[in-house]
This record gives C-alpha cells, sequence and structure tokens, in this order.
C-alpha cells in the first residue's frame, strides 16, 4: 500500500467506516491487506461474518467501487459462487469517508467466503476442473453485463491506476520500465472483441478463493476486476499456479488441462489465444515487480511472499527470460472441448 494512503488514514476514519457497517471495535480483527484495509466482523444485527475493505479514491473511484459491486451482483444473479456486497446500516453498498485532505476512503462489506483456500499443490490438482469452471462461469456470464447505470465504469488493464510502470518505478529500474512498455505495446496491438475480451476479475489465484466444505468455490476481492482478454485471466490463474513451484513446467502440465477442461464445459475461447500466453504470463511478471516498488521499500524488505518474488526476478526480466518455459499450444485440446 502507498505510504501516503497509509498516512491518511485516522483513527477516526476508521472509527467512522466501523460505525457505519454495525461493527464493534473489539470483535473486529485485521487481515494482511495489500493494496486495502481488510477487516473480518460480526454484523451486530445479523451475526453474520463479513468483511470490511476500505480503500482511497486516488486508486479506486467511488464509481469504480459501485461498479465492481453491480458487477459481483450481476455474477451471482447468473450463478457464480461469489461474495455478494452487503449494505451498510444506513443501506448503502458504499460508503465514503472524507480524508480530511481532499480525498475520501471508499468503503464496501462483502459476505464472509465460508471455507479455506488451497494450501498445497495437490489442493489445486484436485480442484483444477473445479476452477477451472468457475473461471469459465464467470467470462461467459460478463459477456451479458452492461453497467447499471452509465458512470459506474471499470477501468482497462492498461489504465494507469491499473498499470503505470513509468510512475511506479524509479529511474534505476529503467530496463524493468522499458520490458513493461514493450509488453504494454504487444498486448495494445491483440484483437478485441466480445469472445475474447470483457470485464473479467484479473486477479483469480489460490488466494482469492475459499473451498466450501461441499467442494464449492467461492470468489472474493475483485478489488482488481476490469477489463482484458479472457486469455489474460486464465494466465494470471496460470502465473500465479506456477510460482514457487519446484518445476513449474511439470506442474503446468498436471494442472492446466484439467483446468481447460472445466473451462471450457463453461465458455468459449478459440485456442488461438494460447499462443498469447507468455505475452500475458510476462505483462503480469514485470507488472507485478512494478507495483512492489510502488508499494514497499524494497531496500528494506520484510513480508516474505514479496522477498521471494522479488528475489533473482529483477535479472530475469532484464534478460528477458520468459516466466516459464512451456509449450501452451499442447493446450489446445483442453479448449477446443467448448
Amino acid at each position: 500500500m502507498e505510504a501516503g494512503i497509509r498516512r491518511l488514514y485516522s483513527p477516526a476514519i476508521k472509527q467512522e467506516a466501523f460505525a457505519r457497517y454495525r461493527m464493534e471495535p473489539g470483535g473486529v480483527r485485521e487481515l494482511p491487506g495489500f493494496e486495502s484495509f481488510i477487516y473480518e466482523f460480526t454484523d451486530s444485527d445479523s451475526h453474520a461474518r463479513r468483511i470490511l475493505r476500505g480503500g482511497h479514491s486516488s486508486r479506486r473511484s467511488v464509481d469504480a467501487v459501485r461498479a465492481e459491486l453491480d458487477w459481483i451482483a450481476h455474477l451471482a444473479d447468473g450463478g457464480a459462487a461469489v461474495a455478494s456486497g452487503v449494505p451498510s446500516s444506513g443501506g448503502h453498498l458504499v460508503e465514503v469517508v472524507p480524508d480530511g485532505d481532499g480525498g475520501e476512503f471508499v468503503a464496501a462489506a462483502f459476505v464472509y467466503a465460508e471455507g479455506v483456500g488451497p494450501r498445497t499443490e495437490d489442493t489445486l490438482i484436485d480442484i483444477a476442473e473445479a476452477y477451472g469452471r468457475a473461471v469459465g462461469r464467470m467470462h461467459a456470464l460478463t459477456k451479458s453485463y452492461s453497467p447499471s447505470e452509465a458512470t459506474w465504469t471499470r477501468e482497462h488493464w492498461d489504465h494507469p491506476t491499473m498499470l503505470n510502470a513509468r510512475e511506479w518505478l524509479p529511474e534505476t529500474e529503467s530496463v524493468a520500465a522499458a520490458r513493461l512498455e514493450e509488453v504494454i505495446a504487444s498486448c495494445r496491438a491483440l484483437p478485441r472483441d466480445g469472445d475474447s475480451y470483457g470485464l473479467v476479475h484479473q486477479d483469480a489465484h489460490g488466494g482469492n478463493f475459499h473451498i466450501g466444505a461441499d467442494g464449492r468455490l467461492t470468489f472474493f476481492d475483485f478489488d482488481d476486476c476490469g477489463y482484458t482478454w479472457f486469455a489474460n485471466d486464465i494466465a494470471i490463474v496460470m502465473f500465479y499456479a506456477a510460482l514457487f513451484k519446484d518445476d513449474p513446467p511439470a506442474f503446468l502440465a498436471r494442472f492446466m488441462p484439467v483446468f481447460l477442461k472445466g473451462y471450457a464445459s463453461e465458455n468459449s475461447l478459440d485456442p488461438a489465444w494460447l499462443t498469447e500466453m507468455p505475452l500475458f504470463l510476462k505483462l503480469r511478471e514485470v507488472g507485478l515487480y512494478a507495483v512492489i516498488h510502488r508499494s514497499f521499500d524494497v531496500e528494506n524488505l520484510t513480508n516474505t511472499w514479496v522477498v521471494a518474488y522479488m528475489n533473482g526476478r529483477r535479472d530475469r526480466i532484464e534478460e528477458g527470460a520468459p516466466f516459464v518455459e512451456f509449450d501452451f499450444t499442447s493446450l489446445a485440446d483442453g479448449l477446443a472441448r467448448a
């Protein structure tokens, strides 16, 4: 999280947000948040478990958060397993608290997704087909989505609030910035149509869904949802599934055919998009590298996940090494089943 946003987040702002969502301060648990302030709490009226997310308007506008909740509602109405928004005590899905400096903190509460995340490699393999079905279902539903209000819109993948290499990377990272700009330019040259491009989760990794006791996957944290290629959304799943594995190609060879079997049962995607996977994986790799520079003091990292990610990453990016060596066209049969 940007240091300036953290400085603006005063105890008074937090207390005001808590009050609007019937949160008792003593019954609130703060959770790790990469871009926002996240809390788990029990609604004092319904006694149901909830999640409160608070972010700053400089990153996501009020209308952008409303758009997120509107899209989640569309997915839920279509049968997708998603953690829907819940209203505040005032009946609002979005609450706004002035930050005292001309901006605003934007708060929203969500149903708590029961269950646990996929904590092991074997679990990811076991749920691969259900995982693919869930992502495919969201992609199929997004094709029929139109915002309920004209101003409730989400940004495209390359908007500066989503991706801004030149601002986020210091001058010492000029090579990485140039690499990212090259990848962005290549992506911008790709075709866009309703069968390949739309509003997607854009961060549907294993940390953003829970597996219920009945095996159902419930997705949450749609804060990064935006317009991009469906293949890019799949690449993001692939990126985090392969990250930190002892043998990423071997893992992908086990995981992806089953994932795509599930995906193809819900949504049709031209297998030709598999040839763009190296590009989309590189977009996420260098984009995440830039986000880490924006949000952390890279000379004094303490977050173990970030430390592991950054280990050797600069050299790999500057050398132009692929994120993973893998024949993505070998997966074409999986998508062709649709």
